[in-house]
C-alpha cells in the first residue's frame, strides 16, 4: 500500500512542477531539490544500501543538461535549457536510475516537438520543457514499477 502513496506523492510533485513551469517558465529549487533527495532516499530504502545507479543518474541528469544549457548560452547568448530542467532530469535519474535517462529525454523531446509542429512552431517562442520532462519521468516510473 505504501507504494501507491509513494507513486501518488511523486505524481503530485511532478504535476505541481508542470503547473509552475507552464505559468512562470521556471522549476523552483524548493521542489526539484527535495525531489532528487527523495528519489535517492527511496532507492536506498528499496535496495537496502547505496543506490549507485540512481546516484549516477542524478549526477548525469544534471550534468548533461547543464552542459547543454551552458553551451547554448555561450553560443546564442540566451537561455535555451534552464538549470531547473537539469535539476528535474537529475530527479528523474535519482528515481529511475541512469539507464532510464535516454528514454525520458527522448519521450519528452518528441512530445514537445510534436506539440510545436502541431501548433505551427514560431521562431523565438519559448516553450516550457519541464512539463514534457515531468510527463516522461512519470510515465517511465509507472511503466518501470508495473503501474504501482
Amino acid at each position: 500500500m505504501s507504494e501507491i502513496w509513494l507513486t501518488l506523492a511523486l505524481g503530485g510533485g511532478l504535476l505541481l512542477l508542470c503547473l509552475i513551469d507552464i505559468r512562470q517558465r521556471r522549476l523552483p529549487d524548493v521542489i526539484t531539490l527535495p525531489l532528487i533527495a527523495a528519489g535517492l532516499i527511496q532507492g536506498a530504502l528499496e535496495l537496502g544500501g547505496w543506490p549507485t545507479a540512481r546516484i549516477v543518474g542524478a549526477c548525469l541528469g544534471f550534468g548533461v543538461f547543464w552542459v547543454i544549457g551552458e553551451a547554448f548560452w555561450r553560443w546564442r547568448g540566451i537561455e535555451g535549457l534552464g538549470q531547473g530542467d537539469a535539476k528535474l532530469l537529475a530527479g528523474a535519474g535519482a528515481w529511475l536510475g541512469w539507464t532510464a535517462l535516454p528514454t525520458v529525454v527522448l519521450v519528452a523531446s518528441l512530445g514537445a516537438l510534436l506539440m510545436e509542429l502541431g501548433q505551427g512552431a514560431v521562431a523565438g517562442r519559448r516553450i516550457a520543457f519541464g512539463p514534457w520532462l515531468a510527463g516522461a519521468f512519470w510515465l517511465y516510473w509507472l511503466w518501470q514499477s508495473g503501474l504501482r
